[in-house]
């Protein structure tokens, strides 16, 4: 099964520590912009969303996986599925063809939430890992995040980045 991860799941490092994947390499979602704008359930900061706009110009860069089923009820229950997030199938472009994948996309939205930085970090070391364009990664760096109050949370999300 194919899953297309646009938010903090294209850091390889954050996928694999969730759950067994193969990588299959960036794809491309047209029609779409990638937004920080998803309440957590969890702990009430933004995480991303694909906001389906229909316009041509549009588009979300993201990693294509390969899972397998078991894999995938995994995935469901750590992303929320049905608390937040609900599941589409998305067709993406990747090396010259369109293939159908599964994705999450927001049910509820809130645009004065930001991002922690450790967040917004999973997401740019996911576009820089996998070479995505500069200045795709400069529109994710530019997002505005703010400071989880929460140390320990903190410090566990980035310790898969420490070598």
């Amino acid at each position: 099964m194919l899953y297309f991860s646009f938010g903090s799941n294209m850091s390889e490092k954050r996928l694999l520590q969730r759950i067994k994947a193969e990588k299959i390499g960036v794809a491309v979602l047209n029609g779409h912009r990638l937004r920080f704008h998803k309440p957590s359930i969890l702990d009430g900061s933004a995480k991303c969303d694909i906001q389906e706009t229909g316009q041509p110009e549009d588009f979300v860069l993201g990693v294509l996986y390969d899972l397998e089923e078991s894999q995938k009820s995994i995935l469901d229950v750590i992303e929320g599925l049905g608390s937040g997030y609900d599941l589409k199938t998305v067709s993406v472009a990747i090396d010259g063809r369109q293939v159908k994948a599964c994705t999450y996309y927001a049910t509820s939205i809130n645009p004065e939430l930001k991002p922690y930085h450790w967040y917004k970090k999973h997401v740019l070391e996911g576009a820089i890992e996998n070479r995505m364009p500069e200045d795709y990664i400069k529109s994710i760096e530019a997002v505005e995040s703010v400071t989880d109050k929460d140390d320990e949370r903190r410090q566990r999300e980035l310790s898969i980045y420490q070598r």
